[in-house]
């Protein structure tokens, strides 16, 4: 699992748009939040995407932008930015080198049964490219605010 203060694993992908967007277009400009999520428009995943939306703005005050990540194509995200009038970029991470990267492709049981999945991962790289939080497994109401609290704390 990455911890606070380790250098962020680089990572390059497609977003919604189907532009590749790197942490490195970040690096000594913005702070990134970087979000894992299992599966666009998905009820949970939806929560979180449209708070991150309502804060956008917030976060963009910090020098902070929002990039959500899951295994979904660039087509199946601007479906989803589309449906609810997301503000956060979404990458198609559909190999999964990113998740794997992040250590979130993890093995989940649910009724007994057990297979991978993107664990609901957040972290914040600051504008060194180091991690300044992370938290795995989180739950997707009053996530956004949570992340925002710890975003406003960040060395400007």
């Amino acid at each position: 699992m990455l911890e606070k203060n380790q250098p962020a694993p680089a990572f390059s992908a497609p977003n919604q748009d189907g532009k590749t967007v790197s942490l490195s277009d970040y690096l000594g400009k913005k702070n990134v939040v970087l979000y894992f999520y299992p599966k666009d428009d998905t009820p949970g995943c939806t929560i979180e995407a449209n708070d991150f939306t309502k804060l956008a703005g917030e976060f963009a005050k910090y020098d902070a932008v929002v990039i959500g990540v899951s295994k979904d194509t660039c087509e199946s995200h601007r479906q989803f930015v589309d449906k609810y009038n997301l503000n956060v970029e979404l990458l198609a991470d559909t190999s999964g080198e990113i998740c794997e990267a992040y250590d979130v492709w993890r093995e989940k049981e649910k009724n007994g049964v057990k297979k991978m999945a993107i664990w609901r991962s957040t972290f914040i790289i600051d504008k060194n490219g180091n991690i300044a939080y992370a938290e795995y497994l989180v739950e997707p109401k009053g996530h956004a605010e949570k992340i925002l609290e710890q975003v406003k704390n960040l060395p400007s």
